[in-house]
């Protein structure tokens, strides 16, 4: 009688199963779309909507500033002030401390 021996293609098939799922499993994780890339991209997109929060603040601060020292409406205070940050200018009747 003759003896069969285990013939290895099975064998081979399922470790190759096995490698190409361990290898999905890994680009699925680590890969450039993976599930710590997105978490990289989420953290960065909150600090950018941190950013844009706070530029966007500036901004209206800006055209608050702009507004009130155009032709339609003019804040005197402002303009005094920023004249004299300007040009560096004080009124006779002031001190300046230093």
């Amino acid at each position: 009688m003759l003896k069969r021996t285990p013939s290895l293609g099975p064998a081979l098939y399922l470790i190759g199963m096995l490698l190409i799922g361990l290898y999905f499993t890994f680009a699925a994780v680590q890969g450039d779309y993976g599930v710590f890339r997105r978490a990289e991209v989420e953290a960065e997109a909150r600090g950018l909507e941190k950013e844009l929060a706070t530029l966007r603040e500036e901004v209206a601060r800006m055209e608050n500033l702009t507004r009130r020292l155009s032709d339609r409406y003019l804040d005197l205070d402002l303009l005094d002030a920023r004249a004299r940050e300007v040009l560096g200018m004080i009124r006779a009747d002031e001190i300046v401390i230093r």
